[in-house]
């Protein structure tokens, strides 16, 4: 688990926010990808921010994962990393994504470090979201808020990453007549970990592969 978490400290040492629209990235597409659509991005997207939990676990790093409560109205059930939008009363991304993991799942902050950032992605339901990396040690536990939070649960870094267990997707691009972007899913077990998550974890496994 060293290699890797020297690995992420490395490529992610003195990494900033940076919100220029010229950096932006569609989840799941290389930026040379998401210039292509820039033209139809939303002219001026909410900004949130999402944590990217790594739990400090052996003999691996794991993802900490959450499952969208079913009743929710937007993204029900879906798969994803605890964040919302940046409030005016948060300091930045950091702040905004570290409270809605306490909010939304418990997770105490005082058991995560953070790594560095990846370049914002902008979602097609109007976001501007900044992904937060971050170290979780163990020990800590959770307390997931029903009304948002259906369960929780933890993907080795390694399935993550192993392009075998990627499956890809065809996706029409709204607003630009014809076009499809080719994006993929993560299946694990009787979950599927797709759309913009999976997007953030293939943006996280390029920046770590660079």
């Amino acid at each position: 688990m060293i290699e890797w978490r020297e690995r992420i400290r490395k490529a992610l040492a003195g990494s900033q926010p940076h919100h220029s629209p010229q950096e932006w990235l569609l989840p799941g597409l290389t930026a040379q990808e998401s210039q292509q659509y820039r033209a139809y991005f939303p002219a001026e997207p909410r900004p949130a921010a999402v944590l990217i939990p790594l739990v400090e676990r052996e003999p691996e790093p794991t993802v900490l994962l959450t499952q969208r409560a079913t009743q929710l109205r937007n993204h029900a059930g879906q798969i994803s990393f605890p964040g919302g939008r940046i409030e005016a009363s948060d300091a930045g991304p950091a702040a905004a994504a570290l409270r809605e993991a306490r909010e939304e799942i418990g997770l105490d902050e005082r058991f995560v470090s953070i790594v560095g950032y990846l370049p914002d992605h902008v979602l097609l339901s109007g976001f501007r979201v900044t992904p937060v990396v971050g170290f979780v040690r163990t020990g800590f536990e959770l307390l997931p808020q029903p009304q948002e939070v259906h369960d929780t649960f933890e993907v080795p870094l390694s399935f993550i990453f192993e392009p075998a267990n990627r499956r890809p997707r065809r996706r029409r691009f709204p607003g630009a007549g014809d076009a499809e972007i080719e994006v993929y899913d993560i299946p694990y077990g009787e979950r599927n970990i797709w759309g913009a998550t999976a997007g953030m974890l293939m943006t996280l496994h390029r920046t770590l592969s660079a």
